[in-house]
């Protein structure tokens, strides 16, 4: 069965039940089954066969995720686009995948013609008004799919989505997810939130992620729910649409909760209506794992990567308090294993690299066979993240396995002195790095931007260590910037900061000052 009959089979139970709630205005499940068949002829009549890619390029919509069941149902696989890169990026990844179809909407389109960035063979359609003239416009591509609809040419393990990861360890790579994937992560976040039929979700981060399309999106699609979706994240939007339609869960990553939390609402908004807020795809600083439960509301961490759809690890909302800062044990369709450089597994409590089994692990790379093989060596994925398991399996990540610093023999995690930093609410951004040095072959380094209007000076960011890490740990410099460099998908690039750190080595051996 593909994706798309989670939908049809809602419509026919409960037609007038609202799957989607944007812009002021219900789409009940039948009419989404209605939209997903009318774009499924419409790919048919323009032959996209089994393995076809078809990209979007556009802020999230209900268009969007009826494309993307669409492509389920036809066995093309569906390529959401980051648009928060730059064109040569789009370009890059086009011409690697070559799709049949990019829908592209209003907003994006003059920069997309202007800067070529369409492969030869790839027809474009404007989502809206704007584009060239020799562009299709949605209502005609549409009206070329009127007819009966062609039956499901898709099978299980066949793959239906293509997202690219964020490239913070070089060139981004395209993780092929199949059917039968999605469908195993939804299996793991009914598991995780104990999803049911009468959920309210609501949807900020972007469908182009795993994270805002696979944590809880199309799991609660697959259920029955009602989810809420947002174009894009706004921290007034959020607070008004939790409390006007009673949501019951949603997905904010810590920037998204930083945002809140420094909001004027935050005190007194009324978050009654939540069962609990997941988070994760990076550090969660205790200050904010601490001030949503104030709130009383359970924050449940979760873990995986891009290549494991993404739910490889997850707490539920009764270890929330208890487990709070690790991302909690094997989700429930998933192993987990902790292995050495040589790949034999560590005793408990000691840290390695995170392997993960489990059918929500991805196809492979797109059109990458050696980098395809590195990373699902033995049967399991080797995430690159080290990590830590206690006693009763839950797992604690220290971060990237290449960050480890080793300084005088001792190894030194990231992840552990980032958290004392960012628990500083004078903080709003923090990376820690090892900076070679003759002596101890790595020090450590602190790079942080406070929030504004804050001056940070070194003395004050060396206290915030007193009494809570050993020597060793303890940065030997720090550096104070206006921002950190971030990966399109938001996330910090340690090699951007490390570069930056070099280069400031050469002639500011203590940086005190702040750089842009």
């Amino acid at each position: 069965m593909d994706l798309s009959q989670w939908i049809a089979q809602h419509a026919g139970r409960k037609p007038a039940r609202a799957a989607l709630r944007f812009e002021g205005r219900d789409i009940t499940y039948a009419e989404l089954a209605a939209q997903i068949d009318g774009i499924a002829a419409a790919l048919a009549v323009r032959h996209v066969r089994p393995g076809d890619r078809i990209a979007w390029l556009g802020l999230n919509s209900p268009a969007m995720l009826a494309a993307l069941f669409a492509c389920a149902h036809v066995g093309a696989i569906f390529l959401p686009l980051n648009w928060r890169l730059a064109a040569p990026e789009h370009k890059a990844m086009l011409q690697a995948s070559s799709p049949s179809l990019l829908f592209v909407e209003d907003v994006f389109a003059a920069e997309t013609a202007a800067q070529q960035v369409v492969p030869p063979g790839t027809a474009c359609v404007a989502l809206g008004a704007s584009g060239p003239r020799d562009w299709m416009r949605w209502d005609a591509f549409l009206a070329g799919g009127r007819g009966p609809l062609p039956p499901s040419l898709a099978a299980a393990g066949s793959a239906v989505l293509l997202c690219y990861t964020s490239g913070s360890t070089g060139r981004p790579k395209g993780a092929l997810l199949s059917q039968e994937a999605l469908a195993c992560n939804a299996a793991n976040s009914v598991d995780m939130h104990g999803l049911v039929a009468t959920d309210r979700v609501l949807t900020t981060l972007p469908l182009f992620h795993v994270g805002g399309l696979n944590i809880l999106t199309l799991p609660a699609l697959q259920m029955g729910c009602t989810v809420t979706l947002h174009p894009k994240f706004d921290p007034e939007a959020t607070f008004d649409a939790i409390a006007r339609d009673r949501i019951t869960l949603t997905v904010l990553v810590p920037a998204q909760l930083d945002a809140m939390l420094a909001h004027p609402r935050w005190a007194d908004a009324d978050l009654s209506s939540l069962r609990m807020i997941t988070t994760g795809s990076t550090l969660v600083a205790q200050r904010i794992i601490r001030a949503v439960h104030a709130r009383g509301v359970p924050l449940i961490q979760v873990w995986g990567a891009t290549e494991t759809s993404p739910i490889a690890a997850c707490l539920h909302a009764d270890e929330a308090i208890a487990r709070a800062g690790t991302t909690g044990r094997a989700a429930r369709h998933c192993r987990l294993r902790i292995a050495d450089v040589a790949g034999n597994e560590v005793p408990t409590g000691s840290a390695g690299e995170v392997w993960v089994r489990g059918v929500n692990v991805m196809n492979g790379y797109w059109e990458d066979p050696e980098a395809t093989a590195r990373a699902l060596a033995n049967g399991w994925f080797h995430s690159g993240d080290l990590g830590h398991l206690d006693d009763e399996g839950f797992l604690t990540i220290d971060g990237r396995l290449k960050d480890m610093i080793i300084s005088g023999g001792e190894n030194v995690s990231p992840a552990e002195v980032e958290g004392v930093l960012l628990d500083c609410a004078d903080i709003a951004e923090a990376a820690v790095i090892g900076r070679s040095d003759s002596r101890w072959g790595e020090v450590v380094v602190a790079v942080v931007a406070p929030k504004p209007g804050v001056t940070l000076e070194r003395e004050r960011v060396l206290a915030l260590f007193d009494g809570r890490l050993a020597r060793f740990k303890i940065p030997k410099d720090v550096v104070v910037v206006d921002a950190l460099p971030r990966t399109a998908l938001g996330k910090v690039s340690k090699e951007d900061v490390r570069q930056m750190v070099a280069r400031l080595a050469g002639s500011k051996p203590n940086t005190q000052e702040q750089i842009a």
